[in-house]
Protein backbone atom coordinates (compact mmCIF):
# COMPACT_ATOMS: atom_id res chain seq x y z
CA UNK A 1 0.00 0.00 0.00
CA UNK A 2 2.93 2.35 0.51
CA UNK A 3 4.32 1.73 -2.99
CA UNK A 4 4.71 4.63 -5.36
CA UNK A 5 1.47 5.00 -7.31
CA UNK A 6 2.60 7.43 -10.00
CA UNK A 7 0.27 7.30 -13.00
CA UNK A 8 1.44 9.15 -16.10
CA UNK A 9 -1.17 11.51 -17.53
CA UNK A 10 -0.12 11.43 -21.18
CA UNK A 11 0.96 8.18 -22.80
CA UNK A 12 0.14 8.82 -26.43
CA UNK A 13 1.39 12.36 -27.00
CA UNK A 14 2.63 13.13 -30.46
CA UNK A 15 6.33 13.45 -31.08
CA UNK A 16 7.62 16.98 -30.73
CA UNK A 17 10.50 18.92 -32.22
CA UNK A 18 10.86 21.85 -29.86
CA UNK A 19 7.36 23.27 -29.48
CA UNK A 20 6.04 21.88 -32.80
CA UNK A 21 4.48 18.52 -33.53
CA UNK A 22 6.52 16.43 -35.94
CA UNK A 23 3.96 16.67 -38.74
CA UNK A 24 3.94 20.48 -38.51
CA UNK A 25 7.74 20.75 -38.30
CA UNK A 26 8.39 18.35 -41.21
CA UNK A 27 7.68 20.86 -44.03
CA UNK A 28 10.01 23.43 -42.45
CA UNK A 29 12.81 20.92 -41.96
CA UNK A 30 12.43 19.55 -45.49
CA UNK A 31 12.43 23.02 -47.03
CA UNK A 32 15.48 24.01 -44.94
CA UNK A 33 17.27 21.07 -46.53
CA UNK A 34 16.06 22.07 -50.03
CA UNK A 35 17.18 25.64 -49.37
CA UNK A 36 20.58 24.38 -48.32
CA UNK A 37 20.83 22.42 -51.55
CA UNK A 38 19.96 25.56 -53.54
CA UNK A 39 23.34 26.96 -52.45
CA UNK A 40 22.21 30.58 -52.70
CA UNK A 41 20.96 32.97 -50.06
CA UNK A 42 17.81 33.81 -52.03
CA UNK A 43 17.03 30.15 -52.64
CA UNK A 44 17.46 29.40 -48.96
CA UNK A 45 15.21 32.32 -47.96
CA UNK A 46 12.49 31.36 -50.44
CA UNK A 47 12.60 27.71 -49.38
CA UNK A 48 12.35 28.70 -45.69
CA UNK A 49 9.37 30.95 -46.45
CA UNK A 50 7.63 28.14 -48.35
CA UNK A 51 8.32 25.71 -45.49
CA UNK A 52 6.89 28.11 -42.92
CA UNK A 53 3.83 28.69 -45.11
CA UNK A 54 3.12 24.94 -45.41
CA UNK A 55 3.72 24.43 -41.69
CA UNK A 56 1.22 27.17 -40.92
CA UNK A 57 -1.33 25.60 -43.26
CA UNK A 58 -0.78 22.22 -41.60
CA UNK A 59 -1.25 23.75 -38.15
CA UNK A 60 -4.47 25.43 -39.28
CA UNK A 61 -5.76 22.19 -40.80
CA UNK A 62 -5.06 20.34 -37.53
CA UNK A 63 -6.66 22.95 -35.28
CA UNK A 64 -9.58 21.58 -33.24
CA UNK A 65 -9.16 18.09 -34.65
CA UNK A 66 -7.84 14.81 -33.34
CA UNK A 67 -4.15 14.78 -32.42
CA UNK A 68 -3.41 12.17 -35.11
CA UNK A 69 -5.37 14.00 -37.82
CA UNK A 70 -2.41 14.03 -40.22
CA UNK A 71 -1.89 10.27 -39.86
CA UNK A 72 -5.58 9.65 -40.47
CA UNK A 73 -5.49 11.86 -43.56
CA UNK A 74 -2.45 9.99 -44.89
CA UNK A 75 -4.20 6.66 -44.32
CA UNK A 76 -7.37 7.63 -46.17
CA UNK A 77 -5.96 9.61 -49.09
CA UNK A 78 -2.58 8.10 -49.98
CA UNK A 79 -2.29 4.77 -51.79
CA UNK A 80 -1.22 1.79 -49.74
CA UNK A 81 1.96 -0.12 -50.29
CA UNK A 82 3.47 -3.13 -48.50
CA UNK A 83 5.40 -0.85 -46.14
CA UNK A 84 2.46 1.29 -45.02
CA UNK A 85 -0.30 -1.32 -44.98
CA UNK A 86 -1.67 -2.41 -41.62
CA UNK A 87 -2.98 -5.87 -40.77
CA UNK A 88 -5.40 -4.76 -38.05
CA UNK A 89 -7.34 -2.28 -40.20
CA UNK A 90 -9.16 -2.73 -43.49
CA UNK A 91 -7.69 -1.31 -46.68
CA UNK A 92 -8.39 2.40 -47.09
CA UNK A 93 -10.14 1.97 -50.45
CA UNK A 94 -13.01 0.11 -48.71
CA UNK A 95 -15.22 3.00 -47.63
CA UNK A 96 -18.35 1.10 -46.63
CA UNK A 97 -18.24 -1.62 -44.01
CA UNK A 98 -21.01 -4.21 -43.73
CA UNK A 99 -21.50 -6.06 -40.50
Amino acid sequence: MLADTYIPRRLDDQWKIGLWDVDVAAPVLFMLFVGYLANTLWGFAVACAIGLYFARMMARAKADKHAAYALHWLYWYLPTNPVSSMRATPPSHIRRMVG
